[in-house]
């Protein structure tokens, strides 16, 4: 049986204009666009219409499960209400982040268990019709970690899988070249007190010499002969590209330097920036600016990271600055994200595309000395997955 829903008076944010009129949704598709604003349907007041959030790097899923150092919550309940969060953010389809290999301070046999169960719990909604979004999954390989060719293993063959990240956090390198910023990080967590810095450090730094080349070459092996787009995480140099280029890695996932950015360019590699770092104004690390590379035409794609509302609110506060228009700001967190892993079916308000869609009427704040035209707030009113509300 066929359904029509039709969303009128909307400001609708096309790959390459604004338009005010109407969206025919029929079976979960965009079955037309119109320029008539008053057509008969539901009536979006004027608000914005653009297409659903792809989130293709969102660490958020583990402060619900861990929402307090030593406090570990049901695994099921956290990932209703991560992708509550995120649907309210905008977000239509979700890569979930879980992490393989124990970091500089984690338990081998925690890690995994952990990666496993987020995972196993993420396609257990997903299997029961419990989530807003649509979910999958991103494998973080923290190459440094003994055990993160192990701890891939259990997710190599596993058909949520839509993209695996190669990173390295060892000190002294790519995010963490400042040891400084590394050794700030952990003692400001707690993780290890200030005069043990020393004797913690190299050890991980050895791990690293032993493990990373080859657990690198291994899991881009194993992610090239099962078709799993493949990032690397925090390359810093040209040759830090190099060998991601050399190993297959099609995205280029935080490049902490301009360098880095535009040989990754160059090769042909997408560069996902985390939209937190254009809201605060800059990294948290101290690495290259989100703004920068935009600005030199270095910048594809933007994730939530560890903020699920920031892409949207990214979007519209470069609108507001003049930096960009809402429709370049949709296809750097909707329509090159999903291009990326290969969703075509969907990031764009395109006949024939999902109606995955997201309605936001945006508030003004006065201005501020970096945003002297005024603060843009978007409010997300509705979600539409598939034609469907959701949020």
């Amino acid at each position: 049986m066929t359904r029509d829903t039709v969303l009128s008076n909307a400001r609708i944010v096309l790959p390459d204009e604004v338009l005010h009129g109407s969206v025919l949704i029929r079976d979960g598709r965009i079955a037309d666009i119109g320029s008539d604003p008053a057509a008969p349907g539901e009536d979006l007041d004027g608000d914005h219409l653009l297409p659903g959030v792809v989130e293709l790097h969102t660490d958020h899923l583990e402060y619900h499960f861990s929402p307090r150092p030593g406090v570990r919550w049901d695994a099921l309940p956290a990932v209703l209400a991560s992708d509550a969060q995120l649907a309210a953010g905008g977000a239509t389809t979700v890569l979930d982040a879980v992490r393989v290999g124990a970091g500089t301070s984690g338990s081998r046999d925690v890690a995994a268990r952990t990666a496993r169960q987020l995972a196993d719990s993420i396609e257990l909604a997903a299997e029961a019709g419990l989530l807003r979004a649509e979910h999958a999954l991103h494998v973080r390989c923290e190459v440094s970690a003994e055990d993160c060719l192990d701890a891939f293993g259990a997710f190599v063959d596993d058909p949520y899988v839509r993209l695996v990240s190669l990173m390295d956090h060892t000190p002294g390198q790519r995010q963490y070249a400042d040891l400084e910023v590394f050794k700030r990080f952990h003692v400001g967590k707690g993780l290890i007190a200030e005069s043990e810095f020393d004797a913690f450090v190299g050890p991980l730094v050895e791990r690293s010499a032993r493990y990373s080349d080859v657990h690198r070459r291994e899991i881009a092996r194993l992610a090239a002969q099962r078709g799993i787009p493949m990032a690397t995480h925090d390359d810093a140099t040209s040759d830090h590209v190099a060998e991601s280029v050399a190993l297959g890695g099609r995205i280029s996932e935080f490049p902490t330097t301009v360098l880095a950015a535009a040989e990754a360019a160059k090769h042909g590699q997408q560069i996902v920036m985390g939209a937190p770092n254009i809201v605060r104004g800059g990294s948290q690390s101290g690495n290259v600016a989100a703004a920068e590379l935009l600005e030199l035409g270095l910048l594809h794609m933007l994730s939530s990271d560890y903020v699920p509302s920031s892409p949207l609110q990214a979007v519209f506060q470069l609108a507001a600055d003049g930096v960009i228009g809402l429709p370049e700001g949709a296809a750097l967190v909707s329509g090159n994200p999903a291009r990326s892993v290969g969703l075509d079916d969907r990031g764009e308000i395109t006949v024939g595309r999902r109606a995955d869609l997201v309605r936001v009427r945006s508030h003004d704040l006065p201005g501020d000395e970096r945003h002297p035209r005024g603060l843009r707030v978007p409010v997300v009113r509705e979600v539409y997955r598939e034609g469907v509300r959701v949020s």
